[in-house]
């Protein structure tokens, strides 16, 4: 480019600044480098309403940087945790029947019916409860007739629809369910509920004495210690 095509890009960027432009918006009209559209236009006095303007995009830009930084920071946290979690999955690697067999017994100690004379085991999680159906199955050797089912659910759900839902989950058939406990939502309560289960928490029920007191010493036997 000559000297009067420079010549002219520096008089229509002096007049852009003068008219309260930032220099990021002037370089998208001039293509010019922004040390030499300083050098051009440092002399060039803005009023108070353009120093105002200017501010403003300043403070918008800055603030469409926060955003992009914590979307940034959100997609690198989401890629971390897929990432352990995927790296937790090869470690655990296929279940040998032992493996279930020790899963099962823990879960029914954290979760499971320990004080009276049946067997139970309750949880909100679809996959767990379909684990410990099939731990129950294959362990306990329980008939398909002795299984019952049971819902804990709040009032302002669909309960027919959550009685569908883990009847098709664990097989068990609706007229094998017991009474619903259908709990209070209680919205004036000053105590915020973080989650409400869409389909409530499921209990799987089983009346055995003889299988829950095997359970129970299965427990013993993990913690080395009596649980009875």
């Amino acid at each position: 480019m000559g000297y009067f095509g420079k010549l002219e890009e520096k008089q229509l960027a002096q007049q852009l600044r003068r008219k309260g432009l930032s220099y990021g918006e002037i370089q998208k009209k001039v293509h010019i480098s922004k040390d030499s559209l300083s050098r051009w236009c440092r002399d060039i006095i803005l009023t108070a309403q353009h120093m105002e303007r200017l501010q403003k995009r300043k403070l918008k830009g800055a603030e469409r940087g926060r955003i992009i930084g914590a979307k940034r920071q959100q997609q690198n946290r989401i890629k971390r945790i897929n990432s352990l979690l995927e790296k937790g999955k090869k470690e655990v690697g296929k279940l040998t029947k032992r493996d279930r067999f020790i899963a099962g017994a823990a879960l029914y100690l954290g979760d499971g019916y320990k004080s009276d004379k049946s067997v139970g085991f309750s949880n909100s999680d679809p996959k767990i409860i379909k684990f410990m159906m099939s731990w129950f199955r294959e362990f306990c050797r329980i008939p398909e007739e002795k299984f019952r089912g049971q819902i804990w659910i709040h009032d302002n759900r669909d309960e027919l629809k959550a009685r569908k839902y883990w009847s098709k989950i664990t097989g068990i058939p609706l007229s094998r369910f017991h009474k619903s406990y259908i709990a209070k939502n209680k919205i004036k309560s000053r105590k915020i509920r973080k989650q409400l289960h869409k389909c409530g928490i499921f209990a799987i029920r089983i009346s055995s004495a003889g299988v829950q007191r095997r359970i129970l010493g299965w427990m013993s036997g993990i913690l080395e210690n009596s649980v009875v």
